[in-house]
């Protein structure tokens, strides 16, 4: 059979292409033809109108909201989130096939229609429950943040890089007024002041993507501009959640009103947009954001003040928060916490204690693939064939802080892995905290390792992290193997048999 598939996740990194190779792979070794349209934060190439006309199926691995998928009308189809397909690709294939031989002879797509375009997309799931909602809300926020983290964070660390912290003192109005190519200077002061430009986006964004996931495109003003209202009283990360949560919300109820037929027409053009952004960010200048900036000064400064036991106890909770679920809600939420903090201190010159949060989450976050990897190596009797070129390359993908590279050997082993994990990362996010460790950058694994504070001992915390994830990989996988084959081995045979090659 001829299958297409669409892969996506909140954060269009990992998932969506662990999980098209994941099916590829699965087609090949069940003989269908599987071509996949990865739908992540790198864009996507549609299919070609005669691949979908050609094709008898469809597989929707994704936690989005599908961009175009009328362009798949008539053909029967499976839908599940993305880690389904990372975990059990076979499976996912095979409820396809069994959608396909079950589904009446139909209509199939035309191969002249077009594809269409790029839109943005949410995937919340109306009949779910709250937590889940929320839950669906927040990572849509994040999922568009992330691109402004990567590419601001990463721009201010090269600039610091290059031209030291004294960096932070140039403006857009120096480069203006005089830039000279040949200086080292001028590229730095120009990195860091894109890469400030770039995380001035970070709040509004957020808040602009969790109304838009609540109440759809109303939702976009009111939260875009209430996030910007935050970061001018001074409320951050805080201030664009309530404003996200609140502009998305009061778009949606003025969408629900009824309203005569000849104000219907209007609604979403002008009165949503009008009146959602001045309640939102009304309420955020003059009512809520100077509370939550008062929280956020109170955090800030419960966090500065830790020491000793306090701050490595952080660094192993964070640790832990990053191994508990290898990239999922719980990973995403510590890996949050950090970018943010980062966004708050990236253009300072001195080492506040948001830096080595950052350096702990990174460190913590590479720890789950490479101690797995290493358990591959030293034992291979425990894994797999397809387990043990996994292992292959999850070195790559902890190398480069992707700690959705641990997550096929999870879904194999779920309770032996992830505490195995969870260990390892706790005690790496102390050990950074213990030793000091600073990070500018908001991602890049070792690429960015000339960014980090006293790298040598950030090195030795990831070994040691990997090697104790390892450990505790190859005892929890070692138990689990023995108790078995002590309940069902055969009895032996009085008399020796002859030996056989």
């Amino acid at each position: 059979m001829r299958f297409v598939a669409i892969t996506s996740c909140p954060t269009g990194i990992a998932h969506t292409y662990m999980a098209a190779e994941a099916l590829e792979q699965a087609g090949k070794a069940a003989g269908h033809d599987v071509q996949v349209e990865t739908q992540g934060s790198a864009g996507s190439a549609p299919f070609d109108p005669a691949v979908i006309a050609a094709a008898d199926g469809v597989i929707y691995a994704a936690d989005l909201e599908v961009r175009d998928k009328d362009r798949f009308t008539g053909l029967p189809f499976v839908d599940v989130g993305v880690k389904k397909a990372v975990a059990d690709a076979p499976g996912v294939l095979a409820a396809a096939v069994a959608a396909v031989e079950a589904a009446p002879k139909g209509s199939t797509p035309d191969p002249a229609a077009p594809a269409g375009g790029p839109a943005l997309a949410t995937k919340v799931t109306s009949n779910a429950g709250v937590g889940t909602r929320v839950r669906q809300w927040l990572m849509t926020g994040v999922s568009y943040m992330i691109p402004f983290v990567a590419a601001g964070g990463i721009m201010i660390a090269l600039a610091f890089l290059i031209g030291g912290y004294t960096i932070s003192d140039v403006t857009a109005a120096d480069l203006i007024a005089g830039f000279d190519p040949l200086s080292a200077d001028a590229w730095a002061g120009l990195l860091f002041v894109l890469g400030a430009a770039a995380f001035g986006f970070l709040v509004p964004v957020l808040a602009g993507f969790i109304a838009f996931g609540i109440a759809d495109r109303p939702g976009i003003a009111p939260g875009f501009v209430g996030g910007t209202i935050a970061v001018t009283v001074g409320s951050g990360f805080l201030g664009g959640l309530v404003a996200g949560f609140l502009g998305g919300f009061v778009a949606l109820g003025l969408a629900r009103l009824k309203v005569p037929n000849a104000v219907r027409g209007i609604m979403p053009v002008v009165v949503i947009p009008l009146l959602a952004t001045f309640v939102t960010a009304g309420a955020m200048l003059v009512v809520l954001g100077r509370p939550i900036a008062w929280l956020m000064d109170e955090l800030t400064a419960g966090l500065n003040s830790l020491s000793g036991s306090g701050i490595v106890l952080l660094g192993v909770i964070l640790g832990v928060m990053m191994a508990a679920d290898l990239g999922g809600p719980i990973n995403k939420v510590a890996y949050t916490f950090a970018t943010t903090g980062l966004a708050t201190v990236a253009t300072s010159s001195g080492n506040p204690v948001e830096l080595k949060v950052m350096a702990a989450v990174m460190a913590a976050g590479m720890t789950p693939p490479l101690g797995i990897a290493l358990a591959t190596f030293v034992r291979r009797n425990l894994f797999t064939e397809a387990e043990r070129q996994n292992g292959k390359a999850a070195v790559l993908l902890g190398a480069f802080f992707i700690t959705e590279g641990a997550i096929p050997f999870a879904a194999a082993a779920p309770l032996r892995i992830i505490p195995a994990a969870m260990i390892g990362s706790g005690l790496t996010g102390g050990l950074t905290m213990a030793f000091g460790n600073t990070l500018r950058a908001p991602h890049g694994g070792l690429v960015v390792l000339g960014l980090v504070g006293q790298p040598l001992l950030y090195v030795v915390a990831i070994l040691l992290g990997t090697v104790v994830t390892a450990l505790a990989v190859v005892v929890l996988k070692g138990l689990h193997r023995t108790a078995p084959q002590a309940q069902t081995a055969p009895a032996q045979p009085d008399t020796a048999q002859p030996a056989t090659v």
